[in-house]
């Protein structure tokens, strides 16, 4: 084993970044990106200086991998801002406080009401058709509702 690290070639770092490449192509979020780019450089670098010792090799590649890996993660974090639109794609969240008849009967807890050109699936106390309900709030696709007085 020895004798394989003591002539490691720029060719055994560019077949392990594009393995990592590779494996990245299948859902890695973008981590083994930057530690096959840091393996792609010490690819070129024991190309450039051909005397580089396999242990120098291998510290290059540690701390380039743990280098790009961080800056990558905090690129990330400064990237995930919040949004100026916090209602965007929640459609139900600006129905919210309003008023509507029942379209379907609420039986067993389950009913509908129209809303614009859009039926919703509300949950709340059973209640005839048309009876006035107040949505008081959102779980995912289906809006709580309760009676309005």
């Amino acid at each position: 084993m020895i004798q394989y690290l003591q002539h490691l070639s720029f060719w055994d770092w560019l077949a392990l970044a594009t393995l990592l490449l590779i494996l990245e192509v299948f859902g890695a979020g973008g981590y083994l990106l930057w530690i096959g780019l840091a393996a792609a450089c010490v690819g070129v670098l024991s190309y450039l200086f051909p005397a580089l010792p396999w242990a120098w090799q291998f510290f290059l590649f540690g701390v380039l991998a743990i280098l790009t890996a961080v800056l990558w993660w905090r690129r990330q974090r400064s990237a995930a801002r919040p949004s100026d639109q916090p209602g965007l794609n929640q459609r139900g969240s600006e129905l919210l406080g309003r008023r509507f008849p029942l379209h379907e009967a609420i039986i067993d807890g389950r009913g509908k009401i129209k809303a614009g050109d859009s039926l919703w699936l509300v949950s709340g106390p059973d209640l005839p058709v048309g009876s006035q309900v107040r949505v008081v709030a959102q779980d995912g696709v289906i809006l709580r509702v309760e009676r309005d007085r």
